[in-house]
């Protein structure tokens, strides 16, 4: 682990290459798993008070879900996630063609919210978990994401470069300028 400001980051985002391929995995990571995404619990009030701006860009099955079920519910840990459609996918999820995408991020493209998604969604592959003061960042490896790996080592993209935006939005400009210039020596 390296320690950059209140990060706790692991080697494997400096190391690992990866660079997402929808033509290829068509967004597995949003319809398999144990669970819905992790929500922050402002990103819960976000949701809940955003809903209408998104609505429009959800599925018919995603909206039936979310009139029963809700945005949000808590894992089998406690935490906040987002729901999840008896088929797997998270109830945001809509398809283009054979790909899942996720309608908060079509709102967000269509300007109809300033929320572009939950900031787990953003940072995947890297999973964020806050231990007291210190928040850990690690590389999540999961076999649906080969294709991603694969086209970041042709392109030789590492992990935290692939989501500088992410890692920007959760931890701020200058923090990744600092993970930047220890990768550059790592």
């Amino acid at each position: 682990m390296i320690i950059v400001g209140q990060a706790l980051v692991s080697e494997d985002v400096l190391q690992k290459r990866f660079a997402c391929q929808l033509s290829k995995c068509h967004g597995a990571c949003c319809v398999q798993g144990d669970a819905g995404a992790p929500l922050e619990a402002e990103e819960v009030s976000v949701l809940n008070k955003e809903f209408s701006n998104i609505r429009p860009y959800l599925s018919e099955e995603g909206l039936a879900y979310i009139e029963s079920h809700g945005l949000s519910e808590q894992d089998k840990d406690g935490d906040s996630v987002t729901v999840c459609r008896p088929t797997g996918e998270c109830v945001f999820v809509v398809y283009e063609g054979p790909v899942s995408v996720c309608g908060i991020e079509k709102a967000y493209n269509a300007g109809a919210t300033a929320f572009k998604k939950p900031i787990s969604c953003h940072l995947y592959p890297i999973r964020a978990k806050n231990y007291g003061e210190y928040i850990a960042l690690n590389y999540h490896h999961w076999e649906i994401c080969s294709p991603a790996c694969d086209n970041g080592k042709s392109l030789n993209l590492p992990v935290y470069k692939f989501l500088q935006e992410a890692l920007i939005r959760k931890m701020g400009k200058d923090w990744f300028v600092e993970l930047d210039e220890i990768a550059k020596h790592f």
